[in-house]
């Protein structure tokens, strides 16, 4: 039986979330159609154009994204602090970026009409406000207005009704550095592994080309998290790893999971493995499981007490 969404996403135990969209039908959400000859490989640009702007929009930060045949993989991180400072005008702005929004609200962000609302009026929309803030640094909020916007957009291009995904999105709590890193890496690889792209740059509608597009430039992309290192006082808000130790993380792992490719995780070509204390076998086995070895959350400690429950059952 599906778990609440309430007991899955949990702020007080971590802002870091893997969530996973799956397509109910044969056409596929991306792809080539077997049967027709169809081809929807322009819908991969459609999710990934859609889930930038969502980003902007909301307080939901994008740190991995992986635009697949049938499905699709994010990692978003909630970024409370961000909402809770916007006014009360740019939290509406916000909203009205996504729905037309009440009239009330139209008016108030209104220069000349806003002079003219009465005091009631605006309790009314500091009290409307603060619902809008809330759902903008809602993760199944965000989800929604992603799924239901391609949805709709592939229905009307395939002129039919009915579910286009499975249902409710997947989510997993990440609940550590390790598992972050990860999952990251995980969805990043998605294309790697199903044979899509030889390497990381090459895997279009990714957030790992992405990013290694923008480095080449010495540059990070503005729509996503970035990288800032280690997290201390002085450091700016994002991911707590080093650009540049990342990419080679995600070529490491791409490396030692493919069967058909030379080479192996080693714990001193990447600090991030030091830091986050796995070893080689380690972190293959909670890369390769992200999906397979763990359910509505992952950590180090989870996967070490699998272990352990294994090796008692030997």
């Amino acid at each position: 039986m599906p778990r609440p969404r309430k007991s899955l996403i949990n702020l007080s135990d971590t802002p870091y979330y893997h969530c996973v969209s799956r397509c109910v039908r044969r056409a596929y959400l991306c792809g080539e159609d077997n049967q027709t000859g169809r081809s929807y490989e322009h819908r991969r640009q459609w999710v990934e154009d859609r889930l930038l702007f969502l980003a902007e929009v909301f307080c939901v930060d994008v740190c991995a994204y992986a635009v697949m045949s049938n499905h699709t993989h994010v990692v978003l991180r909630i970024n409370k602090q961000k909402a809770d400072s916007l006014s009360v005008r740019d939290v509406i702005r916000r909203w009205h970026q996504l729905y037309k929004g009440m009239l009330l609200s139209q008016r108030y962000i209104d220069p000349v009409q806003s002079t003219t609302l009465s005091e009631a009026e605006i309790e009314t929309i500091k009290s409307l406000a603060e619902i809008y803030r809330t759902r903008l640094y809602d993760i199944s909020w965000f989800m929604r207005l992603l799924n239901e916007y391609i949805a709709r957009r592939a229905n009307k291009e395939d002129d039919c009704t009915g579910h286009f995904w499975e249902g409710r999105f997947k989510s997993q709590a990440l609940l550590d550095e390790a598992s972050l890193a990860a999952c990251m890496a995980y969805v990043d690889l998605n294309p790697v592994r199903a044979c899509l792209a030889n390497t990381p740059e090459e895997s279009n509608h990714t957030s790992i080309q992405k990013r290694i597009n923008a480095a080449k430039s010495n540059r990070q992309p503005a729509q996503l998290l970035p990288f800032a290192g280690n997290p201390c006082n002085t450091i700016p808000d994002g991911l707590p790893f080093q650009l540049q130790d990342y990419i080679e993380l995600v070529e490491l792992s791409g490396r030692h999971i493919q069967p058909n490719k030379k080479g192996k995780i080693d714990d001193s070509a990447s600090p991030i493995l030091t830091r986050v204390g796995l070893a080689n076998n380690d972190w293959n086995e909670m890369v390769t499981g992200i999906e397979t070895a763990f359910k509505s959350s992952v950590s180090l400690d989870k996967l070490i007490r699998r272990r352990r429950k294994y090796a008692d059952c030997a």
